[in-house]
Parts: C-alpha cells; structure tokens; sequence
C-alpha cells in the first residue's frame, strides 16, 4: 500500500481519449469532474493515469465512475499479484509489468491496474520512467487502425498486449546479459560474478513470481462470461495465454542456464582448490625423507656415524639432492605433475 499525499495530479500525467471509428478527441486533464460527461457518451473512452494518483482525485473517481472501495484499495497496493475482478458493471484487472534498466541490469517491476467498463477503461501506472502505452496511443491516432473500430474489450486486450509484449523485451536483455556473465565466468571469475549470477538468478524467480498468478488471470478473462468481453476479442486474449506460456518456459529455461553457471563456477573453484591442495601435497611429500635426514643429522648426539668425516655436510646434501630428483623424476613418470 502506498502512502499518500494529497497533492495535485500532474496534468501532463493523465490523458484522456474518446474516439469511435470516425472522430478522436485526445486532452489532457487535472481534475476528474472532467472526464465524468464521457461515462454516458457512446464513444469508447480511454482515461489512463500514468502517476499514483492523490487521494483526493481517487475518492473523486470513486464517487464519479461508482467503484467499489475494495478496488480503490487494490489500485493503492502496489504490491497487488495479478488478479481478475468481475464485478456487476465492470472488471477489475491488476496486472505486473516490467522494464529493464540497462544501468543497474535489472527488471523494474511497475503494478498496472484496469477498469473495463461498457463504454470506458481506465488505467493506472506508478509512473515509471518510460511509457509502454505510447504505441497504443499511436495506433487511436490512426484513423483506420482496428482499434478504433472496435470496443473497449479490445482497447483492453491492446493494453494488456502491450504489458505481456514488455516481458518479451526485458527476457531479450536477460538473455544478453547471461551472455556477458558466460563470458566473465569462462574468461575471469571472481567472487564478484558469483554474486551477479546469484542476484540474478533472484531477478529471475521474481518475474516467474509475477507470471505464473499473471497467465492465470488471463486464463480467467479469457473463459469469462461476461457481455463486456466479446467472443471475437476472447481470440486474442487466448494468443496473450499462449505467449505468457512461452514467457514461463523461457524463464525455467534461463533458471536452468543460471543454475548451471553457479554449478560450474562453483566446481570450478572446487578444481582450483584441488589443484593446490595436489602442489602443497606434492611438495611436502618430496621435503618429507630430506626433513628426516636433516632431523636424524642434526639430533644432539656425541657420536654420529660418518659425522668424523670433514666431508660429511656435503655428502648429506648430496643424498638429500638425490632423494629429491629422484622423487621428482617419480612424480614425473607417473604423471602427478
């Protein structure tokens, strides 16, 4: 649930458009008592709030468009899972949508929530950088583009198109950035990309999170009996479920690729570890017969045997030389080293 202020909406923030196959009318506007004469027109009327609106213009809302306060709380909670609402005179939709910050390579998670009524939709965003209704907006500018000649059913498979096909473009900048983490991990690893990989593995799970309740909901809108959803729009809304199922398969499969990373990265500092564990082992194995004999020729004894003899350090060390090639070239022909 966000807190709120009771501030004034930014009116280049809402934006309202009314349009049939024919005419267009595109405004913005500050204060909602401006949008309720379009509820009784029989134009399609597309109000879309690209902020969190204050209390004040959602208490205005409420009362104008007669919204349950069940739904105006849903639309507060930013951290709403994708749900569907059928309600006597309209649906309710709360729907995750992500864009990728290529600065910080992560998924911006942003809640969307929809009202699709006879004659009217309305639409909230938290105001994320970046706007993916834009293309939407294009398309009502087009004066024979399908959009216009339809209802607001398919106004709001278009929005809800728009969302799904978002997914789409962030999982193409996943796949571009498990590439680059391929690439360090094979070329230099270092603890660092351990945790890129871990922190993007949770980045993961976290889109898989909000598509699985999100393919649900859709499954739901589309199997709906609702008359505010036409047989002929519910085509498409099956296409969108198709494409959510394609979403989740890519997603385990990435899953997949990013366990695989951590697996080999992990075996990989298991190798080296080994490896010099193999080199100390080694060296101590060859050291062990010459710190015998350096022991054995060095006690504090009164009489050694061979210790009369002025060359005897030399002869030591020869020996302790020997030993040492010789256990080198056995290492060697056993290929230990």
């Amino acid at each position: 649930m966000v807190n709120l202020e009771d501030k004034k909406l930014s009116k280049n923030k809402v934006y309202l458009f009314d349009y049939d196959a024919e005419n267009l009318e595109e405004r913005a506007v500050s204060d909602i008592n401006e949008c309720i004469p379009y509820k009784a027109t029989k134009t399609v009327t597309w109000i879309d709030i690209d902020q969190v609106p204050p209390i004040s213009f959602l208490n205005e809302l409420q009362l104008g468009f007669d919204l349950h306060p069940v739904v105006v709380e849903d639309i507060l909670n930013i951290n709403q899972r994708p749900k569907v609402e059928e309600l006597s005179d309209y649906i309710f939709l709360a729907l995750k949508m992500f864009s990728f910050d290529k600065k910080t390579n992560k998924a911006v998670p942003e809640q969307v929530s929809i009202i699709l009524a006879d004659n009217f939709v309305i639409t909230f965003q938290q105001g994320v950088k970046g706007d993916n209704f834009e293309n939407i907006r294009k398309l009502l500018r087009q004066n024979k583009s399908r959009v216009r000649s339809f209802g607001t059913d398919y106004l709001c498979y278009e929005l809800v198109n728009s969302i799904i096909s978002n997914y789409f473009n962030v999982l193409e900048e996943f796949s571009s950035y498990i590439e680059k983490l391929e690439k360090e991990m094979i070329q230099k690893p270092t603890p660092l990309t351990l945790n890129k990989i871990y922190h993007f593995k949770r980045q993961i799970l976290e889109l898989r999170k909000s598509v699985w309740p999100l393919r649900e909901t859709i499954h739901i809108l589309e199997r709906s009996e609702s008359k505010l959803i036409k047989d002929s729009t519910k085509i498409y809304l099956r296409d969108i479920y198709e494409s959510l199922i394609q979403i989740v398969d890519v997603i385990e499969t990435y899953r997949d690729i990013l366990t695989g990373m951590l697996d080999v990265y992990l075996s990989s500092i298991s190798n080296k570890t080994n490896s010099v564990m193999k080199v100390l082992t080694i060296i101590t194995t060859i050291f062990m017969p010459i710190s015998f004999l350096a022991g054995f020729f060095g006690m504090n004894f009164k009489y050694l045997p061979g210790m009369e003899s002025l060359f005897a350090p030399l002869y030591i060390f020869l020996l302790m030389v020997i030993i040492f090639l010789t256990m080198l070239v056995f290492f060697k022909i056993k290929k230990w080293i």
